[in-house]
């Protein structure tokens, strides 16, 4: 965990350029001191460099964007998000709902794990358990409720549900399967999967893999023998490594990181639209009275942020401005208002409310979005123009944020985080963010602490309606009523970006910010 002093420092442009002038000496060992993986990749070798750790090959806790890749070589659920964000067959032969709350779904008689043993009822049942079990789950918060599973035969169950799930065959793609054996409530490293590759070795500490195709995959084999993961917290780094060969592919690359290697030979670049939306978000577990528990506050803080600037100067136009609480790419989204900058009215606001001395604190992770750092060095700056000082605290990937996160240690006001809808709807974010109740709070499974029945229960309302036209309507209120207690201070959605280099080819980016590593190509 580092804590960020207020004031100067060499800024991320310039620690960029320093990277790209730097870069030719790498290949003479003059930095090898800094470099990434040692030695250029082989030819049947892919070698990806993450901007974050990957600390688990399941996602019951952790799932930034860029783990996807990885994680859905190793392991696969029934479904998968396709194409326009739809739900498509995977392990699953048949899916389809049989009743208002009902699914009948059957195996594939081909699949297999990578032991060649047969993917069963049982396991599908026990994955569902394990991801509900785990305490602070990623997952657990989409579901409004975890279904039942009733064997039919050893190919073919049915999913009940007390109440009707519209969606659970896209919910149910988030839901990676493994032997019901080998199962547990908590983060895998290692284990058996029915995924193109096999994991060969792993250091979670360092978070590096190395992965190998699986001799036993039931689909078409992929065309690439190895893979190897690697984790380079510093973009400069990354780039360099990129730019010399030793690395394939980088994720998430800031806006300058894109200018530095937009047209440079042998790099290409992909970009996708995105599910995700990033947000500096209120922390809910304020007490009453406490400031930042009015949430006429809230919406005079956001008034402070000039976020026109941000989206300009900051992350130079690869980012929009957010209008509404989720993201308009997502399937249902609806507009609910604008984030509009306006210091005087900030002040005039929070003097009526008699606010005074007010001091926030704000908190991220490393690598949660594309020049993170900068942005929460604008907010310090911004905040203090309307007499709110501001502190920033800093996290490295692997450090004890979820904790804080989830009230368990030290105190925040602010938190500069990313939430993305694995299933593109918009019913899920809201679900996963903002359908908070005091039984999940008691464990710490919400959202930043948000739990506010009234909304809780118009996305409830909304999940549960079958018929579409009347879930529409519903979403668009559960939607309105999210705005209005003024959740963020400040929020947008970026766009997909990665690079890579010349001789791979055929990476499908897909607005999830991942791809599937079984269609990537190596040239010779």
């Amino acid at each position: 965990m580092t804590v960020l002093p207020q004031g100067s420092e060499i800024s991320r442009r310039r620690l960029l350029q320093f990277g790209a002038a730097a870069g030719f000496l790498l290949g003479t060992g003059s930095l090898a001191g800094c470099a990434g993986p040692t030695g250029l990749p082989g030819p049947s070798t892919l070698t990806l460099a993450l901007n974050r750790s990957l600390v688990s090959l399941d996602n019951k806790l952790n799932q930034f964007d860029a783990a996807v890749t990885v994680q859905r070589s190793v392991r696969q659920g029934l479904t998968a998000i396709g194409p326009e964000t739809k739900p498509v067959l995977v392990l699953a032969e048949r899916f389809e709902m049989t009743g208002p709350t009902e699914w009948t779904v059957k195996l594939r008689d081909d699949i297999r794990y990578s032991d060649n043993s047969p993917v069963t009822v049982e396991d599908v049942s026990t994955a569902l358990k394990m991801y509900q079990q785990v305490q602070g789950s990623f997952v657990a918060g989409f579901f409004p409720e975890f279904p039942q599973v009733v064997p039919v035969d050893d190919r073919t169950f049915k999913m009940v549900s007390k109440k009707s799930i519209p969606i659970l065959d896209s919910l149910m793609s988030m839901i990676l399967i493994t032997p019901a054996a080998q199962n547990k409530p908590e983060e895998l490293q290692e284990g058996l999967g029915t995924g193109p590759y096999v994991v060969t070795k792993f250091n979670r500490g360092a978070g590096t893999y190395s992965l190998e195709r699986n001799k036993n995959y039931w689909g078409p084999a992929p065309a690439i023998e190895n893979v190897e993961v690697r984790f380079l917290p510093e973009e400069s780094s990354r780039v360099i490594a990129l730019r010399s060969g030793e690395v394939d592919v980088i994720d998430s690359i800031t806006p300058d990181s894109r200018e530095q290697l937009a047209g440079l030979p042998g790099v290409e670049l992909q970009e996708a639209s995105s599910l995700r939306l990033n947000q500096i978000f209120f922390n809910f577990r304020k007490p009453a009275g406490h400031p930042l528990a009015d949430p006429r506050v809230r919406q005079a803080l956001s008034m402070a942020i000039d976020g026109q600037s941000l989206v300009k100067d900051v992350l130079v136009d690869s980012v929009t401005q957010a209008e509404g609480v989720t993201p308009s790419s997502l399937t249902g989204y609806y507009k609910t208002g604008e984030y509009v900058y306006d210091p005087e009215k900030a002040k005039a606001t929070l003097a009526e409310l008699g606010v005074k001395d007010l001091t926030l604190k704000i908190i991220w992770e490393t690598g949660e979005f594309a020049s993170d750092t900068s942005v929460m060095e604008a907010l310090v700056e911004m905040f203090g123009k309307i007499g709110v000082k501001a502190e920033l605290q800093q996290f490295e990937p692997g450090g004890n944020i979820l904790a804080w996160r989830q009230g368990k240690q030290g105190d925040w006001d602010l938190l500069g985080n990313g939430y993305p809808s694995p299933t593109g709807l918009a019913i899920t974010m809201l679900q996963g963010m903002y359908s908070g109740t005091p039984e999940k709070e008691a464990t710490r499974d919400t959202y930043q602490g948000y739990v506010i029945p009234e909304v809780t229960a118009k996305i409830q309302a909304a999940s549960s309606e079958a018929d579409p036209a009347r879930r529409t309507e519903l979403l668009n209120e559960a939607q309105q009523a999210v705005w209005d207690t003024w959740p963020c201070a400040w929020a947008f959605v970026p766009k997909s970006v990665l690079a890579h280099r010349e001789r791979v080819s055929n990476i499908n980016l897909a607005p999830t910010n991942s791809y599937p590593l079984v269609d990537v190509r190596l040239e010779a």
